[in-house]
């Protein structure tokens, strides 16, 4: 009996020796457990094999020593290769997420941002332990992943009110980021309607922030009708989100472009602008400026002569789409799904934009200009002169066919080596409030988008849109879920317990 106990003690050996080889590679330390664990497991089988050895004749050659030796070594052999799955899983993870939206992964620009930190930025979490979510967390690790230089902690306000204080916490729930010497406050969790989660857009957004070193403005040409910033909002707000200033720009009441302009935009001008306005833009872009030009197809913006030294003209003709692709747009609604290769949209992939009332971009080839094509339409649309008609067909020559060229992105190196941009959209309304945010849509990316590349930021974050969680629900009747529990609970069962018992009645 003391012989079996003896011999039983054996097992722990192997065991204890793969436990401390495992510790020690996933670890990647050495000392002083993982290192313990290996040499005990190692006494314990040598002592073993020196017990056998010395007590036993013919050990080796009997047939049980060849099994038994056999079984250690397929043992072995499983342990060995189960340590090397679970050191290649915690050293090479690889994870799929599954979920429809893609709500457990980092839009490409998030990680890009986080990819770009060149020193330490921590984010703490302000937030009781009983009240933190682990979808907070999950995602914070998310971010971490892709940089050694992103961390987080969560802190209780109440355990650690000096440093809460030092921060200017107000309430539990808040999140606030730390780059070097600057302190930023991201989001407030608690807000009047509930505990919401914390927003990849808002952490995102303030990272580009708090990081930035560079005064971002971009100025709204006004005095020609344009559309209102009021229907703009959205716009604004989101800009104003990732660290711009934005103001509106009379070139009537002051006739030069101001010095800090990082991009000027022009939305839709009912009237043309006069000419000393043209050639201030034309003198601006001559310095290497960025403009942003947005005009429906029946909107003369007055800016030919400038656009035409870039290879670009308005078209002046409604952008008909009879695809139908959504119930409830008219046809002089254009719907794209088909983008260009272009910083600005080589991450939108099939996704869906609207452009109401639009009119084609024409593109020629111009020396020392580099332009791409931003937005496609289908086959099933065209350009249309004569809107007013009854009923609007296609009728060449005057209607140009589809694909159609509604939005360009154009570069040209100055001799000064700086670079000019210009991008022209035959479309305004896309970024009004009525498309701008509908989580459906990513009118707001090309726009967004849009700007930052106007800026010259393009490894910024372009555009985060929220991650939704569609509702996949539906409600039971008292009798559905009646038949439901009993089929759990004893139909099932019972169909199992038969079917076994008619088994072993045919068998006995």
């Amino acid at each position: 009996m003391s012989k079996f106990r003896f011999q039983s003690l054996f097992w722990f050996g192997p065991m204890l020796a793969v436990m401390g080889l495992v510790a020690g590679l996933v670890a990647n330390t050495w000392f002083p457990i993982p290192l313990a664990l290996l040499l005990t497991g190692i006494v314990i089988m040598g002592t073993w094999f020196f017990w056998i050895s010395s007590s036993t004749q013919g050990f080796w050659g009997r047939r049980t020593t060849q099994v038994s030796t056999n079984a250690l070594v397929a043992t072995l052999s499983v342990l060995a290769i189960l340590a090397a799955i679970n050191f290649l899983g915690a050293r090479y993870a690889i994870r799929w997420d599954l979920t429809e939206n893609q709500l457990l992964t980092l839009a490409p620009q998030s990680q890009q941002v986080v990819k770009d930190l060149r020193q330490p930025l921590k984010v703490w979490v302000f937030d009781k332990p009983e009240d933190r979510n682990s979808l907070d967390r999950e995602l914070l690790e998310n971010y971490r992943r892709y940089s050694s230089q992103f961390s987080f902690e969560a802190i209780d306000p109440q355990e650690k009110l000096g440093l809460a204080q030092d921060f200017g916490v107000k309430s539990p729930g808040q999140v606030y980021l730390e780059f070097g010497k600057k302190r930023q406050l991201v989001q407030s969790l608690f807000t009047p309607a509930g505990r919401e989660r914390l927003s990849e857009e808002k952490l995102t957004n303030g990272i580009v922030k708090i990081t930035g070193d560079r005064v971002l403005k971009v100025y709204f040409l006004q005095g020609h009708g344009e559309l209102p910033l009021a229907e703009l909002s959205q716009a604004v707000e989101a800009l104003q989100a990732q660290s711009y200033t934005v103001a509106p720009l009379n070139l009537i009441q002051q006739p030069q472009i101001p010095s800090d302009a990082t991009a000027i935009a022009i939305v839709n001008p009912r009237q043309p602008l006069f000419t000393a306005e043209v050639d201030a833009l034309k003198n601006y872009l001559d310095r290497g400026g960025n403009l942003l030009v947005m005009a429906n197809w029946d909107t003369d913006p007055g800016l030919d002569s400038l656009l035409s030294e870039w290879g670009v003209k308005l078209s002046n003709r409604l952008a008909i789409d009879v695809s139908r692709k959504v119930e409830g747009l008219g046809a002089d609604t254009t719907v794209v799904n088909n983008y260009g290769q272009h910083p600005i949209t080589k991450d939108f992939g099939d996704r869906t934009s609207f452009y109401p009332l639009a009119q084609p971009v024409e593109i020629k080839a111009i020396p020392g200009v580099e332009s791409t094509p931003l937005l496609r339409t289908d086959e099933k649309t065209w350009a249309e002169s004569n809107p007013q008609s009854e009923p609007v067909e296609l009728n060449p020559p005057t209607d140009t066919k589809g694909p159609l060229t509604l939005g360009v992105a154009l570069n040209r190196q100055l001799p000064s080596q700086r670079e000019a941009r210009l991008i022209v959209f035959g479309n305004a309304n896309f970024a009004s409030n009525s498309l701008f945010d509908r989580p459906e849509l990513i009118n707001n990316d090309v726009f967004l988008n849009s700007v930052v590349w106007l800026s010259q930021q393009d490894r910024q974050t372009l555009s985060i849109r929220p991650k939704e969680v569609k509702n996949r629900r539906f409600n039971l009747t008292s009798l559905q879920a009646s038949i439901i529990g009993w089929m759990a609970v004893a139909i099932i069962p019972f169909l199992g317990f038969a079917t076994a018992g008619i088994l072993w009645w045919r068998r006995r």
